[in-house]
């Protein structure tokens, strides 16, 4: 059963950086696409960046040329380094998994799962 662990937010100050980790198991993840969603309170699940199996990505324009999406695929674990960090970044985020090689869009969070518990990003202006 695939497990998806979430860690490395805090509260940092406007323009500050965080780096976010998301450790996996319970499947072959250097073969599936992976991708990082937010949310914020009263707001619906926010695409963030997804990566697929040839390390293609993609993000949301709101934190395109801010943050970077990456993986281990020796230590089955997801990145995301944000920079340039921005009130409006204020979210829970999550790590979740896609069926497969290939990235579904990061509008429809319905294509995603195994959604961990979340790491807690706050950003104070």
């Amino acid at each position: 059963q695939a497990q998806l662990v979430e860690s490395g937010g805090g509260s940092v100050q406007a323009g500050g950086s965080l780096r976010l980790s998301c450790t996996t198991s319970g499947y072959t993840f250097r073969n599936i696409c992976m991708a990082w969603f937010r949310q914020a309170p009263g707001k619906e699940r926010e695409g963030v960046a997804s990566i697929d199996n040839w390390t293609v990505t993609l993000y949301a324009d709101s934190v395109r040329g801010r943050f970077t999406i990456s993986k281990d695929n020796a230590k089955n674990t997801l990145y995301l380094q944000m920079n340039s960090l921005k009130a409006e970044d204020t979210a829970m985020y999550y790590c979740a998994r896609a069926g497969g090689r290939y990235c579904p869009l990061l509008a429809d969070s319905r294509n995603y799962w195994g959604w961990g518990q979340g790491t807690q990003v706050t950003v104070s202006s």
